[in-house]
Parts: C-alpha cells; structure tokens; sequence
C-alpha cells in the first residue's frame, strides 16, 4: 500500500555535483549566473560549492569565489561540502553566508572511500569525530549523517542491508559520543546501484530500526532508474530527496564514466505534482534554470522535462 507524502523538500544538487564533472572549466560568473537561477525556483537548498582539494576536482578551485559571489536570497539555504577538516574549515570562514548540515560523512562500501578518500573505516571514523568536535566548538548543531555507496558500489558490489545499517549505528555511535542525537539520514546512491525493490526494502529497514530518523535519497540516473527510485521512495512516505537541474551531474570516483547523471529535479518536481504532492517549487521557473544550465555546460544534458514541458499548458488548450 502506498504513502505518498502531502509534501517533499529538494535539495538542489546541480551547481555542486553537475558541474565539477565538467571537461572544461566553467567560468565563475557563469556558476554564480546558474546558483542565481536556481534561487529564484522557490527552491530552499542549494549546495553550491565543494571544499575539495582542486587537483583531484578542479572544477570546484574556485569555491571560495562562488560563495562570495552568489546573491543571498532570504529563506534560501546554500550548502557547501567538504571532505575532511582543512575542507571544513574552508567553508567555515563563510558561515554568515552558507548552512552547514551532514556533519557527519560515512561510507557503506570501505573500497569506495579508499579510492575516494584514501582511508579505511577506522581512520575515517577518527576523522568523523574530529570534525563533529570542529562543529560543535563552533556552535553548530550535528544532527545529519550522509552515507555514500548507500546501495552498492563499484568496487565492492551490492551493499547488504545489514552493511548497510551498521553505517547508520556507526554514525549513531559518533553522534552519541558528543552527546548529539542523530535525527537525518541522507542515503546516496553514489554509483547508482539502487533499484525500487532494493529502495524500498533499505528504507523499510531503516524505518523498522529508527522510526524516528527522517531520510533524504540521492540518486543517480545511469541506468535509468533515477525517477523509479523516486517513485519508490515516495511511494514508502519519503519526503526529502536531492535531485540536480537538467540532470547535471556525477561523482569523479566512481569508477566509470561520471556515475552520469543525477535524477533530474525538474522531472521530480513533474511526478511530484502529478501525483498532488506538493514541492513549493515553480516549475516553469524550474526548466529555465535547465536551459541555462544546457547553454553553460555547452552540451545536451538528460533532463526530459526541459525538453517535453509540462502536461499543464496542453490540458489548459485543450479545455
């Protein structure tokens, strides 16, 4: 039996994962141009920047001009990410200017954060603890865990659920160590593994072990399960999700060609409103920001909507 949500929120994923995959650089005020757009979406979370080291993702060695470039817009949110402290403490110099959630960063698949990373579990897991202590020394609330390769990985095959899950006691255990409780977690399908049966049964683990915690679900688009895995997950009453305009995006280490593709946030905010769940988002608006964003990177990008439009505008001619 379905249970749909009366309402989603979406993190805006584009700006920071779509473009650092980018062969060519993009320019700053053309990444400023696009976060700008997006602004005016009515969308309330953009993650806009990383604070990565910029020999292994170039695209983003202008973070810090991003962040003072953008405009501000009242009651929207703009995220940054980091991997490690010195990242962390890059973006904290901007702490009037961005929102800080997912404090803390773990991975399902150990091969996946050695590539990624260059560490294991144990040594991130001390990382982890550091920057929990970096938060809270600087009066921030650690609340939120980001698990990556949440559903499988390239390099080390399908996650079993019961992984699965001790990634999520693990960060419990980090949070509780600082007397935080863990309320979100964020379960990325980083190499797009996930399928609607295997959605569905992670999220009815979860659920079953921690009612309370609220997920949010990353998809990527490479097989073209993306809007399924969606579906799936509204269907099990998620209500938070990140997506990427025009389906920009991918991650640089996944071992294959760009994981190509997140699910695209246009077509979700389409299923979201044919289905009468609500995004706050204008989708016209919304296609704008897609097309802006096909023109910057100079080529075709897969969102369908952009390309398709809405039903909205045939059923209002037709009537």
């Amino acid at each position: 039996m379905s249970d749909l949500p009366k309402s989603v929120e979406i993190c805006e994923k584009g700006p920071r994962e779509g473009l650092q995959i980018e062969p060519g650089p993009i320019p700053t005020d053309r990444k400023i141009a696009l976060i700008d757009a997006l602004s005016e979406t009515g969308v309330r979370q953009i993650q806009v920047c990383s604070f990565v080291n910029p020999k292994k993702v170039p695209g983003w060695a202008d973070a810090d001009d991003v962040v003072t470039g953008i405009r501000i817009r009242e009651g929207v949110s703009y995220l940054p990410l980091w991997l490690n402290e010195r990242g962390l403490m890059r973006a904290l110099q901007y702490r009037d200017r961005l929102t800080f959630k997912d404090a803390i960063l773990l991975s399902a698949s150990e091969r996946f954060i050695e590539r990624n990373q260059n560490q294991d579990t144990e040594k991130n897991v001390a990382i982890q603890n550091r920057q929990v202590e970096v938060f809270l020394e600087n009066g921030l609330t650690v609340d939120g865990v980001l698990i990556m390769a949440a559903f499988g990985c390239n390099f080390a095959g399908d996650i079993p659920t019961a992984d699965l899950l001790a990634t999520v006691q693990k960060a419990i255990e980090i949070a509780e160590t600082h007397q935080c409780t863990l309320k979100r977690v964020s379960l990325n399908d980083t190499m797009a593994w996930a399928t609607p049966g295997t959605v569905k049964r992670t999220v009815g683990a979860i659920r079953e072990r921690w009612p309370s915690l609220r997920i949010n679900l990353h998809f990527h688009n490479t097989r073209g399960l993306g809007l399924a895995n969606v579906y799936a997950g509204l269907e099990m009453g998620v209500d938070s999700y990140d997506s990427s305009v025009a389906g920009l995006g991918g991650c640089p280490f996944a071992g294959h060609k760009g994981a190509a593709g997140n699910v695209c946030t246009e077509d979700i905010v389409f299923l979201c409103e044919e289905l009468g769940v609500e995004t706050g988002i204008d989708l016209d608006r919304m296609i704008e920001a897609a097309r802006l964003a096909e023109d910057i990177v100079g080529h075709p990008l897969p969102g369908s909507i952009m390309k398709g439009g809405s039903l909205k505008r045939l059923r209002e001619a037709i009537s």
